[in-house]
């Protein structure tokens, strides 16, 4: 209903897109995004033009061509007379083993170091300093080949551990050996093992994946959800009663003894690297170009999460944990139950920062002879193809899409323990 007091309403008017500013900001925009997608286009089709003339259109036909070239590391079965693709994605699994590993290394690392910088001890906060100035302020690819020049002099050669009398002897039970060539560990196996999967055919992004390993996954993450309902169902009693009833046995038996059966059921026992002729035959053989690789972001990366640490923890202020201790709080309960999760609002986001770094450094495994996605992809199969275009561009979008994959897990875990406020 209407009164003759209303204003009429206005109709509206092309002139309003410049003039009005309910909608001059949105018309700004749109024209903008237009402008950029012209230029995108008349970009991309001026290269695609010139590539044609130059005879080399852009097409990916290359990837069904034999590699004719061996990756000395990997995990999966792989051999020269595989794809490029085959190769390139053998490569892409070697950058993500060494960006999970130097992940977890460089996190345990750094913050046992950022914790210990704050130490009350003066040696032990010095050192910690040491440490962390020494790694930050040399660049990373300097660490790398100086770790492999030391995994390369200062350890034995396989024919060492030969003779009665040998200069050098396996470590661990006569399970390990370290060599110059790199170190062999025991591998995991299974008497009456459930087989494997064989996913994607025989195409070149075949693969084998364990049932074993499945299997043990699988129970090894239901035992873990079981504890965890254990260990909440103790959190409500003492919010209900002020006690908190003992529950670390139980969930120890919960998580260990279905694992462990399931490891009796399916036989398992673990084959020990042996010397046959001039190396060593059976368990896992992880190169040097790996260890020195895997050390050395970890340990650079690491000064950068202890710095990332000890600023998340000085940021808590000094009361909490006055208070803390005056309820009785041991330290290093103050620490996990009051430090800690508030200091984590300050240390995740720039830790998500590391990781990515982490990820992208690992492009210098090129310098030490380990064979990634940027050796592979972007080194012999673009040199052997003259695919340069299609390469390099490949290459960006993988580690952009890595780099998306760890930002979205660590916002996720960022939005899971941030505290909620009231």
């Amino acid at each position: 209903m209407t009164t003759d007091t209303d204003p009429p309403k206005e109709s509206f008017r092309l002139s309003m897109l410049i003039y009005d500013t309910r909608y001059r900001s949105t018309t700004i925009q749109v024209v903008a995004l237009m402008a950029f997608m012209l230029a995108a286009a008349w970009l991309i089709n001026n290269t695609m033009q010139n590539l044609a003339a130059l005879g080399k259109p852009v097409e990916f036909g290359f990837f069904s061509e034999p590699s004719s070239y061996d990756i000395n590391q990997h995990i999966l079965e792989y051999d020269s007379r595989d794809s490029h693709l085959r190769a390139s994605f053998i490569g892409l699994l070697n950058t993500l083993i060494v960006a999970v590993l130097g992940c977890a290394t460089a996190t345990i690392v750094g913050v046992l170091v950022g914790v210990l910088r704050l130490s009350k001890n003066w040696l032990v906060a010095k050192i910690m300093a040491v440490y962390v100035e020494m790694f930050r302020n040399v660049p990373v690819l300097l660490w790398i080949v100086l770790a492999m020049a030391i995994l390369i002099e200062s350890l034995p050669r396989p024919s060492a551990f030969r003779g009665d009398n040998p200069d050098a002897t396996l470590k661990l039970f006569d399970s390990v050996a370290f060599t110059n060539r790199g170190f062999y560990i025991p591998e995991p196996l299974f008497s009456r093992s459930l087989g494997d999967i064989h996913l994607f055919g025989q195409s070149s992004l075949r693969m084998d994946v364990s049932l074993d390993l499945l299997a043990f996954v699988l129970v090894l993450g239901l035992s873990i959800f079981a504890a965890r309902k254990v260990t909440a169902r103790a959190d409500a009693i003492q919010n209900a009663t002020g006690e908190r009833p003992t529950t670390w046995y139980i969930n120890l038996g919960i998580i260990v003894l279905p694992t462990l059966g399931l490891l009796i059921a399916m036989g398992f026992h673990v084959g020990n690297p042996e010397l046959t002729g001039f190396n060593f035959q059976g368990g896992i053989h992880m190169r040097n170009s790996l260890i020195a690789l895997w050390l050395s972001l970890s340990l650079y990366t690491a000064a950068f999460v202890a710095e990332i640490v000890r600023a998340g923890i000085l940021a808590v202020s000094h009361g909490q944990t006055e208070a803390a201790a005056a309820l009785g709080l041991r330290p290093n309960r103050v620490m996990n139950l009051v430090v800690l999760p508030q200091a984590l609002r300050v240390i995740v986001p720039p830790l998500i920062s590391q990781y990515l770094n982490l990820t992208k450094n690992s492009s210098l495994a090129i310098a030490v002879g380990y064979m990634d996605i940027t050796g592979t992809l972007g080194g012999i199969t673009m040199n052997q193809t003259g695919r340069e275009l299609e390469c390099v561009l490949l290459l960006m979008l993988v580690y952009l899409t890595i780099s998306l994959v760890i930002s979205s897990i660590m916002n996720w875990y960022n939005n899971r323990v941030k505290l909620v406020e009231r």
